[in-house]
């Protein structure tokens, strides 16, 4: 197979992937559920926490950004954090107690109730995924999971689960980021008002 014909493969793939996400009452569902209870949290004073693993951690990055900076509208900045950033706190964290811990403790360290916490995995099984999951559902926050269509065990911790309709990794990402842009342009809509 050529580059050529990998790339339109690729982005049949990928648009195949928008379609069916597009028809999906579920997935369109859930991305108002959610641009909702982000919305009422910050309307609270409450903030987004965000967390994943590898690409899903730069999601988090991506995401905690168009809150804190803006995403289409020039409006105040929005109360974002990415617990993927720090590098003292993950290696300390994952040196001293395991990396299941790294988003756990931030998440004891900086949640309160009213917040919302997105968890991003691919798998719906990350083990310290779940871990953060827990933690925060017993500390009083909103938990959010950003997964893929064959559920893991992370949608029995989650108050909302954002089920993108695939299978494979890389397509489950792009439909992560394209829903959280759609819900940052929710919430920049619903707080202009």
């Amino acid at each position: 197979m050529s580059a050529t014909e990998y790339a339109q493969q690729h982005l049949a793939a990928s648009r195949e992937a928008l379609v069916r996400a597009e028809a999906d009452g579920e997935f369109l569902f859930s991305i108002g559920k959610i641009a909702e209870a982000i919305t009422a949290s910050l309307m609270e004073g409450g903030k987004v926490l965000l967390c994943g693993n590898g690409g899903s951690a730069a999601d988090a990055q991506h995401i905690a950004a168009e809150f804190v900076g803006r995403y289409e509208a020039d409006r105040p900045p929005l109360a974002a954090i990415a617990l993927t950033t720090d590098t003292s706190a993950l290696t300390a964290i994952g040196n001293d107690y395991g990396f299941d811990h790294v988003f756990e403790r931030q998440v004891h360290a900086l949640g309160k109730i009213g917040d919302v916490l997105i968890a991003i995995s691919t798998s719906g099984k990350s083990p310290n995924i779940l871990r953060v999951l827990e933690t925060a559902k017993k500390l009083g926050l909103f938990t959010v999971g950003f997964g893929g269509a064959p559920d893991g065990p992370m949608a029995m911790h989650c108050d909302l689960m954002l089920r993108a309709p695939s299978d494979r990794t890389p397509i489950i990402q792009q439909l992560h980021i394209t829903a959280a842009h759609i819900i940052c342009g929710i919430v920049e809509r619903e707080l202009a008002k």
